[in-house]
């Protein structure tokens, strides 16, 4: 039996959790992608399935079974998410993938009263449960993609130094470099990111542009 956590996938069947998903079931995890219909979090499982091992349940019942929560829904639709499966995820890590984008006007930075979207999962989800916000930088098309090599670095916001550590050691599992940000507050610089390239991407036509954070021990200076 793995050692590896299982990792639930909350709203698991949109773009960004399916191509989450892949990734993890490639790299040894078991994965849960969960939907608000049992019966569609079914259908993507089976889609996905020659990936790995990848199931499906209602979200709820997702969060439940795993070690590691991941929420993958658009920012109109978190509040509800994250109060739905509060009681489920009690206690765990929960990365929160919500980017506050308010159509139709996505490539312009509209950050919540609260701050950012990570501080609206807190808030919800209560202090035992420790919440991290990554990935919102990252092309969904890209991880959907497990022959594309991701090009880019992946910022991870938390208070807790476990559960960010967890949270890259997960986004390396996914082939991209993890760099730890701070504590949850940052989340609102990764959140304002993603209205900045998704304007460089029309921009410059790109089909996803990435951040990378330079000048770190290691890095080669070529």
């Amino acid at each position: 039996m793995s050692d590896l956590p299982v990792i639930a996938i909350v709203g698991g069947t949109g773009a960004e959790g399916t191509g989450l998903a892949v990734r993890w079931a490639r790299a040894g995890y078991r994965v849960i992608v969960g939907s608000r219909s049992a019966g569609r979090a079914a259908a993507s499982a089976a889609a996905l399935s020659e990936h790995g091992a990848v199931e499906g349940a209602a979200n709820a019942d997702a969060a439940a079974a795993a070690d590691i929560v991941v929420v993958t829904v658009p920012f109109a639709a978190q509040r509800q998410t994250v109060s739905d499966i509060a009681g489920a995820a009690r206690g765990k890590i929960v990365i929160d993938v919500t980017v506050p984008l308010v159509p139709p006007r996505v490539a312009r930075v509209q950050l919540p009263p609260e701050g950012s979207a990570a501080a609206i999962a807190q808030a919800l989800l209560g202090e035992e449960t420790r919440v991290v916000s990554a990935f919102q930088n990252v092309a969904a098309d890209h991880l959907a993609d497990p022959g594309h090599e991701m090009d880019c670095d992946v910022l991870v916001c938390g208070n807790s130094r476990e559960a960010r550590a967890a949270a890259v050691t997960l986004i390396e599992a996914a082939g991209l470099r993890g760099i730890e940000a701070g504590p949850l507050d940052n989340a609102v610089a990764a959140e304002a990111l993603t209205s900045v390239l998704i304007w460089i991407n029309r921009r410059y036509e790109s089909p996803g542009s990435g951040i990378r954070i330079t000048g770190l021990p290691g890095d080669d200076p070529g």
